[in-house]
């Protein structure tokens, strides 16, 4: 089984909690960390993707409004992972090495 970006695209819908690779390898039995990590390094995953995935269940509102919210995942003790950056966290109130994470959540009342 090849790894794609509709495997991708569908785990980051249904994942509620835990965006990690290792979770995602966890639940895929022919798919290791290694070769989603291979994937997402070479494989360029836009915006427009994920909206292509969604915008069938969206359904756009007067009253919707969409919900942004950014934090930075604590990686304190990385020492070889790529994306780790110095970072600003509120919830530390401080620079940390860490991960910048942005979710995205539409909410519709009616």
């Amino acid at each position: 089984m090849r790894f794609t970006k509709l495997n991708y695209c569908q785990y980051l819908l249904s994942s509620q909690i835990n965006y990690t690779m290792t979770n995602l390898a966890e639940h895929l039995e022919t798919i290791s960390h290694d070769a989603i990590n291979y994937y997402l390094k070479r494989e360029k995953l836009t915006p427009r993707l994920l909206w292509d995935n969604v915008k069938e269940v969206v359904e756009p509102d007067t009253n919707g409004y969409i919900i942004f919210d950014d934090s930075v995942l604590d990686k304190k003790y990385s020492e070889e992972i790529e994306i780790v950056r110095r970072q600003y966290s509120g919830n530390e109130h401080g620079v940390l090495k860490g991960i910048g994470v942005v979710s995205c959540v539409y909410v519709n009342p009616t």
